[in-house]
């Protein structure tokens, strides 16, 4: 009972982190209908500049407190994360807005190779590595035995959750969230009323990044290591949990990522983890059979 009660909690902490990148996806595709396929590695670029900032305070200021490091590199990440979601969005997607449906998928793909590429040119193909932070673990008596819940899992938990549920608070009962789901409705008749939709677009990309900023600090965290190519298994797993979820539900993109996380570590614990990305697919492919808006989607309706 107690390795089942450990495996629920790495879990759980897996899937916050899925979650998290899950809700740019989400927030993206449900306002213009597209998948930002380079919301990935915009996750790993996130990753990388919490790695450096961190190290940047640390050892070269020499800031021991390990709370305010955390939380300059948390502020200082989401503002430089968010001015790439800025820029991909203006690069990227707005130029083909009235294109054919491929042009910005293709689009997003290529921004997705280039800052694969510009990391790896900058940062070298080697795994960047920290040492351990947020190491204090609680240790719960559980039956006979016991589990350990780590500091840093906790913190990633909670912060998912926070994060949750100020951005359901920002979306249902503020104008930039009234804003978002009007153009999420119908984004011509939303301008005819006087949103500024191109504006609109930009902040809920500059939102998705900055969550994307969030999970890279976190994986950060919890890891201690970084790799150039971090933006690509990550990346999916985040899509299908939004897919698994119900693509444009906010929580439903949570909800996708903690099923995807549990579903990998218990697969990992009690089988061979050679296929655990294997279930994870089964199960999205089985849920799309009979549901296929998702957990918590909602059936498109067309517009006549």
């Amino acid at each position: 009972m107690d390795y089942f009660i450990q495996q629920l909690i790495n879990g759980l902490t897996l899937g916050s982190i899925y979650g998290l990148i899950a809700i740019g996806y989400t927030m993206v595709y449900g306002i213009i209908g597209m998948v930002n396929f380079a919301h990935g590695d915009v996750f790993m670029l996130a990753a990388f500049i919490a790695l450096i900032l961190f190290l940047a305070l640390t050892q070269l200021l020499g800031i021991g407190s390990l709370g305010l490091a955390l939380l300059i590199v948390l502020v200082l990440g989401m503002a430089l994360t968010s001015l790439w979601g800025w820029v991909i969005e203006r690069l990227a997607y707005r130029p083909l807005r009235g294109s054919f449906r491929l042009a910005p998928m293709i689009s997003a793909i290529g921004m997705s190779i280039f800052l694969s590429n510009f990391v790896q040119l900058v940062q070298g193909p080697r795994n960047k590595t920290l040492e351990p932070i947020l190491s204090n673990v609680i240790v719960l008596p559980v039956g006979q035995g016991s589990v350990t819940l780590a500091e840093k899992q906790l913190v990633i938990m909670l912060v998912t959750a926070l994060l949750l549920g100020v951005l359901w608070y920002v979306v249902r009962h503020t104008p930039l969230g009234r804003a978002q789901r009007a153009c999420e409705q119908d984004r011509k008749m939303a301008s005819l009323l006087g949103v500024d939709v191109d504006r609109t677009i930009s902040i809920t990309f500059i939102m998705g990044a900055a969550l994307a900023s969030v999970a890279g600090l976190l994986w950060m965290t919890y890891y201690g290591v970084v790799s150039f190519n971090d933006g690509f298994v990550p990346g999916v797993k985040a899509f299908t949990a939004a897919v698994l979820g119900g693509i444009g539900s906010l929580p439903g993109a949570v909800l996708g990522g903690l099923l995807i996380g549990l579903i990998e570590t218990f697969w990992s614990a009690y089988f061979t983890i050679d296929y655990k990305d294997v279930a994870a697919f089964s199960i999205l492919a089985i849920v799309l059979i009979f549901m296929p808006s998702g957990l918590l989607g909602r059936p498109d309706v067309e517009k006549v």
